[in-house]
């Protein structure tokens, strides 16, 4: 099974949606950017939050049993997505892509 790594590209705020739709929130999403996690299959990685592992943990499943070219050609690296999570208000964009050893190659379960 391949680890996927999970990097936080960006983080979007629309004060003007929370302040006119949203009940007010005493914890919100604690993600970085630049952030990364290691997701090892169904696995949510600790510190992800359960909102963004729903959105993106069925392309982490594919790519981690070896998908590639999710949405025909979507990517430029065809081992890797771009998902965001679904909060309305606090959207989060994720990049998903497969863990490469030193020598390039897939990471392959041990036998």
């Amino acid at each position: 099974m391949r680890k996927i790594k999970i990097t936080v590209m960006r983080k979007a705020c629309y004060k003007d949606l929370m302040e006119r739709y949203e009940n007010p929130l005493e914890h919100a999403c604690d993600v970085e950017e630049g952030q990364v996690f290691i997701a090892n299959g169904w696995e949510k990685p600790k510190g992800l939050c359960e909102s963004a592992w729903q959105s993106m943990s069925p392309f982490v499943m594919a790519l981690t049993y070896g998908a590639t070219d999710l949405y025909d050609g979507w990517m430029k690296n065809k081992r890797s997505a771009m998902i965001s999570c679904n909060d309305g208000f606090r959207p989060v964009s994720f990049l998903i892509e497969v863990v490469e050893e030193e020598n390039g190659k897939n990471e392959e379960p041990e036998n």
